[in-house]
Formats: C-alpha cells, structure tokens, sequence
C-alpha cells in the first residue's frame, strides 16, 4: 500500500500539482509528499518508492545463552517449585550466571520459538536417570 501511495504522489507531483495538494488527496502529510519527490530527484524511482532495509535490533541472547537457558528449562525445577514459570526462568537465569540479564518476555519469544511449555510438564523433554548398558553375553539390557 506504502509503495502504492508513494507512485501516486509521484504521479500528482509530475502533474504539477503542489505537495499540500497532493498531500490531501492521498491522506499524506505535505512534508512526507516533499520527501518523495526528493527521493525520486536524488535517488530515482527505486528509492523513491521502496525503503531501505532496516538492521532490526540486535538478540540479546547469543546461541550460546539460547542453549543454557533452553537446558536448564528441561531439567527438573527449583526444590519447592512443581514447574518452571517464565518469571521463574528469568530469575533462576541471571542468578545462575547463564546470562547477565534477560526479561520475562525474551525468555517467553526464545520457548515460543522452540515450542517449549515449561509450565505444562508434559511437555517439557526430561532426559534419563539411568544410561542403559549392553551387556557383552548378549543377554539383554541392564541399567546402571
């Protein structure tokens, strides 16, 4: 729709009509109708119509992080606790030196993402207690 707008006033400004005219045909500013035609004069049509990529903001959780936080949610959860909450994880995280900070809502996006749901147990991956051993007879499987 941007880019829609954009060619249009482009298209008006070519017709000789003025930014504030332009501007209140096509529910834009004056100032945003200027600043097209200025792209389209310094840059041509490309820059006019379409935006630079923006960088986006930087994670604040390197691979690294991701991972630490992303074990200690599958193992058991603090002595007094049935499950792990989001505040919960937030807390034990920074205090457990696996990060140095991060929010309730960095750690909800980074489960999200990995489809993990702490605060229903079921879902959460628990690894083994006991490694299971073949025995060199061929007789079966023992544990340790």
């Amino acid at each position: 729709m941007r880019v829609v707008l954009r060619a249009l006033a482009l298209l008006r400004l070519s017709a000789g009509q003025t930014a504030a005219q332009a501007a209140t045909t096509l529910g834009l500013t004056p100032k945003a109708v200027r600043e097209i035609g200025r792209r389209y004069e310094e840059g041509g049509l490309e820059q006019a119509l379409y935006e630079k990529a923006r960088p986006g903001a930087a994670p604040l959780l390197d691979p690294g992080q991701q991972q630490r936080l992303i074990a200690m949610v599958c193992s058991d959860p603090l002595e007094g606790y049935a499950r792990w909450t989001v505040r919960l994880i937030a807390q034990e995280a920074v205090k457990r030196k696996r990060v140095p900070k991060v929010g309730r809502e960095t750690v909800r996006v980074l489960l999200r993402s990995h489809d993990l749901k702490p605060w229903r147990e079921k879902n959460v991956v628990r690894g083994r207690t006991r490694r299971r051993v073949h025995r060199e007879d061929g007789r079966g499987v023992g544990r340790l």
